[in-house]
């Protein structure tokens, strides 16, 4: 898809704003706009937990020689592998939380006005949010996994310690 100039919908607002803004279109874009913002929020925070997941996740691999999840990957390649591959649905969430992040609401100007230009632009800002929301909950699914993976991995390695 070629780069769309930010004008191009600017120049659409503009013209469905009209002089002066109906107050029922100020109330409706103030919700789209909390919306966006709500989500934005609880992007950045999954972000922020998946990185220190991952931290959390690679200390087996990184802890020192003794300590209790500490791995060998020379006589423990099974474990240490096991231990990465829990980090994998954190990397997928990552993935998804990234791309809901870059989304935006991509709206053409195909020559609508009033009314039509203004119902386009809300669906546009719409179809955004359902996206990232959409993509939000599959980062949460996929923390979990990671979560719930690296959990048992360290259970299994304490288990071997242990017995």
């Amino acid at each position: 898809m070629a780069f769309r100039s930010f004008r191009t919908r600017l120049r659409a607002f503009q013209e469905v704003r009209g002089d002066p803004p109906d107050p029922g279109f100020i109330a409706d874009l103030e919700n789209l706009e909390n919306r966006d913002l709500d989500l934005s929020v609880r992007l950045g925070a999954m972000l922020a937990f998946n990185a220190l997941l991952v931290t959390i996740g690679t200390h087996p691999v990184s802890a020192s020689p003794g300590a209790p999840l500490s791995l060998d990957a020379a006589t423990q390649p099974v474990l240490t592998l096991a231990s990465f591959v829990a980090l994998l649905p954190l990397a997928v969430s990552s993935w998804f939380i990234l791309k809901a992040m870059l989304l935006g609401e991509e709206a053409e100007n195909d020559e609508l006005t009033g009314e039509a230009l203004r119902v386009h632009l809300f669906a546009a800002f719409m179809r955004s949010i359902d996206a990232q929301a959409r993509l939000l909950t599959l980062a949460i699914r996929a923390t979990l996994a990671g979560a719930a993976l690296t959990m048992v991995v360290w259970g299994v390695i304490l288990a071997g310690k242990m017995g």
